[in-house]
């Protein structure tokens, strides 16, 4: 008779057991539902015990976890495939910038190299080379002016020299001339009186 009551009590001390068990098990701490994964595991070791290298979890905290864990990398996951999308976004958004960069940049070399440049004789001359060969154009005009100047300062008043000169030759010739004649018509007058007296003897 001990013997069956030590039986129903050790019965009815593995079904209270299980019973204790099985509302223990029912209800999961806040840490495992609102925690990060981190606290969890923390929770987790801080809660259980390691027997012979083993840890002793209770199946109900591991289901969750494994679950939140599992939420967790699938969450994870989607923002990964969402991130690689943006990246993926971003990357072509970056190419298509570079080659209208790539575009505006040659525009405005070719802009610029119009704008420093003139068209010349068929040829394109950068505005530095036309000015350079402008102002040389225009010393070597200028140069030939002052040349062309003084040249003809120069001729003239050789010419107005030359000018008076042959005035003065002219007088004087005139004048030689004039004496000449006058020399000659006395000598002539001279020889006529001659002749008149020799044919009067």
């Amino acid at each position: 008779m001990k013997l069956k009551s030590y039986k129903y009590i050790l019965i009815f001390a593995a079904i209270l057991l299980i019973v204790i068990r099985v509302n223990g098990q029912a209800t999961l701490p806040d840490e495992l539902t609102s925690s990060s994964l981190k606290e969890q595991l923390k929770y987790l070791e801080d809660h259980t015990r390691i027997y012979e290298n083993y840890r002793a979890i209770r199946e109900d905290i591991f289901q969750k976890i494994k679950g939140n864990i599992v939420d967790s990398l699938s969450a994870d996951k989607i923002r990964i495939d969402g991130l690689n999308d943006r990246n993926s976004a971003l990357k072509f958004t970056y190419d298509s910038l570079n080659i209208k960069l790539e575009t505006t940049t040659s525009n405005l070399n070719d802009m610029t190299a119009t704008k420093n440049s003139i068209r010349l004789l068929g040829m394109e001359i950068n505005k530095k080379g036309y000015n350079s060969i402008m102002w040389t154009i225009i010393i070597v005009m200028v140069s030939l002016l002052v040349a062309g100047f003084i040249i003809f300062k120069r001729n003239l008043f050789i010419t107005i020299k030359t000018g008076k000169e042959l005035k003065e030759l002219r007088e004087e010739f005139e004048a030689y001339r004039q004496s000449t004649r006058i020399a000659r018509e006395k000598m002539e007058m001279a020889h006529f009186n001659e002749i008149k007296k020799l044919k009067s003897k």
